[in-house]
């Protein structure tokens, strides 16, 4: 097995979407891109289904509305993307708080954990004005906090957990695709081409 990768749960074979679940910031969107690409299938982004179904970003639903009302409507675009066939679907750092999204995850999909560190996380995101829970005073003391809450539940959601310390987004692709063949998720033919991308 690939250094950086550890094996959760068996996986099935690749009929299903492929999803990635991780703290604010931890390159989901971005990586879940590149690996759409190298399988030849559609991506989704949650968090934008989620803002073109409220006309309007979740920074402002979560100022309007608050989280429950933001978080019910997670739960039914998580629900519509895990189902329908393969993708690659990227997801908000909080899918993970409610179980009903925890199962669908874990039973429709292959889910794959970024694992960074909340000092990482706070290295990429200190500039960053539009995310929600992070508009605080402290916010490496708030990446810890969610960091502790939600690592629990990222690992028992997942079927791999991949650590993002150090690798580039080229490599963290790469050792997807290899963890995916070597589990028979997906066939060694279709991974064509991921070395070396930006």
């Amino acid at each position: 097995m690939p250094p950086g990768i550890t094996a959760r749960h068996p996986v099935g074979n690749m009929t299903r979407p492929i999803a990635l679940v991780g703290m604010p910031g931890g390159g989901k969107s971005t990586v879940g891109r590149h690996l759409a690409r190298h399988l030849g299938l559609p991506f989704a982004d949650s968090d934008h289904e989620i803002e073109a179904r409220i006309g309007g970003s979740i920074r402002d639903f979560f100022a309007a509305h608050g989280e429950p009302a933001f978080r019910d409507i997670e739960q039914e675009v998580i629900d519509a993307l895990t189902q329908g066939g393969a993708r690659v679907l990227a997801t908000g750092g909080g899918a993970v708080l409610r179980e009903q999204n925890r199962r669908a995850l874990h039973e429709r999909t292959t889910v794959l954990y970024l694992r960074s560190t909340p000092e990482e996380l706070f290295r990429r995101l200190r500039h960053d004005m539009h995310r929600p829970l992070l508009q605080v005073r402290d916010p490496l003391r708030r990446l810890r906090e969610l960091h502790r809450e939600r690592d629990p539940l990222y690992r028992r959601t997942a079927h791999f957990v991949i650590e993002t310390a150090r690798p580039s987004v080229p490599t963290l692709v790469n050792m997807i695709l290899m963890q995916l063949e070597l589990a028979g998720t997906i066939d060694p033919s279709s991974t064509g081409g991921a070395q070396g991308t930006a």
